[in-house]
């Protein structure tokens, strides 16, 4: 119900605050009722595009975007969130040019929008395109511990390891509890082969600092060597706790292959007969059953009959950044993702690389505990795109 003694000022603020602890169907409905309320309102306009956005409800964002740039032509956040929705199309030049509107206008100096046209064009793989708005916001806030992190973390998408080194390290030397920019930095010491700076920097973070699990595991790793810690050492405990965490509940999928596993190798214990062939089989049966409980989201993405009843075969397309394509199970195609960039390496840790990689690029967090979620956590992050 509408409550007409709100201003729109106020439920762009509640709104706001809404879409800042996630809650983005709340946010849009609120946003919804000031509109009927004040349909002029060029703010609910954009806060109605953001949260589309969020949803990635893409081509309703572009309308309420464009509907508040043509109540206010200059709207810098109107700018910006039009832009990001122009990459998601594809319209590579309109976007850019959208973003460098702003700069155009004069908003160079706003630290934040600089900051999200450059996540924005980062998220999308216009990795160099973004330093430039990092860079401005540095300028800016050259005490912004979050701004030169974030060069860090360009630098290292291109490769410029070194470079991200330093930036990262001057981010800490602005902020000692930045653990975001703590963690990365640990992982990319670890991943140079510097594995006493790794422990040193990872023994300053703290379990709730971490949000995948491969620097959980780095560390236990480097404590065990290092101290000669045991499996079991008190030491160890909350980093383990915080892995369960991270793992989250297995669903109802997980918990029956658990239990057919188990049963199957109770059965060739019992028979002294390998029983791998029919457990291969059966997983292949539910996980054409997981296949067909998503056919109706791939009708929906326009998927042909054949694809569907690929999908329900448990084989799935997934096509990356670069236009390489993958098809097979989920585990099937990360294996191949793996070895056509990293041979060699535990698929597990192959995973958690990939989603501080990703996490780095667009700033979401993904899953790396299974394949599926993984590549599901990629696609949400727009690093890859899954076509069944």
């Amino acid at each position: 119900m509408t409550n007409p003694f709100l201003s729109s000022e106020e439920y762009d603020e509640r709104a706001h605050a809404l879409y800042n602890e996630g809650q983005y169907d709340e946010a849009l409905q609120l946003l919804r009722e000031g509109l009927a309320l004040y349909p002029q309102a060029v703010e609910l306009h954009v806060g109605v595009g953001y949260a589309r956005l969020a949803r990635e409800e893409y081509m309703w964002a572009r309308r309420s975007f464009d509907d508040a740039l043509t109540l206010d032509p200059e709207h810098e956040d109107a700018l910006a969130g039009l832009g990001e929705v122009l990459l998601k199309f594809g319209q590579h030049d309109a976007g850019l040019q959208a973003f460098e509107r702003t700069i155009e206008l004069g908003y160079e100096d706003d630290v934040d929008l600089m900051l999200q046209i450059g996540r924005a064009l980062f998220r999308e793989g216009f990795v160099e395109q973004s330093l430039q708005y990092f860079d401005r916001a540095v300028h800016q806030a050259e005490d912004s511990a979050e701004a030169v992190a974030c060069i860090g973390y360009a630098q290292h998408r291109l490769g410029n390891d070194v470079e991200a080194m330093v930036a990262l390290r001057r981010s800490l030397v602005l902020d000692e509890q930045f653990a975001e920019g703590r963690v990365y930095l640990a992982n990319l010491l670890y991943d140079a082969g510097d594995v006493d700076g790794a422990l040193a920097e990872f023994e300053k973070t703290s379990p709730e600092d971490h949000w995948d699990e491969l620097g959980i595991w780095r560390l236990m790793e480097l404590k065990k060597t290092v101290y000669k810690l045991a499996d079991d050492d008190g030491e160890l405990k909350p980093w383990e706790a915080r892995l369960v965490e991270l793992a989250g509940e297995p669903d109802a999928i997980d918990e029956l292959l658990a239990e057919v596993e188990q049963s199957m190798l109770e059965e060739e214990q019992a028979e002294g007969q390998p029983s791998q062939g029919q457990l291969e089989t059966l997983g292949t049966l539910l996980t054409g059953l997981v296949g067909q409980q998503q056919a109706g989201e791939l009708g929906e993405q326009g998927s042909t009959s054949t694809d569907v009843l690929m999908a329900d075969n448990g084989v799935h397309r997934v096509v990356m950044r670069d236009g390489s394509t993958f098809e097979g199970s989920w585990e099937e195609i990360v294996q191949a993702l793996r070895d056509a960039r990293d041979a060699g390496r535990p698929l597990d840790e192959y995973m958690a690389i990939e989603a501080r990689r990703f996490y780095g690029a667009t700033g979401l967090r993904v899953a790396s505990h299974a394949p599926e979620a993984f590549l599901r956590g990629g696609a949400d992050a727009g690093m890859l795109r899954i076509v069944r």
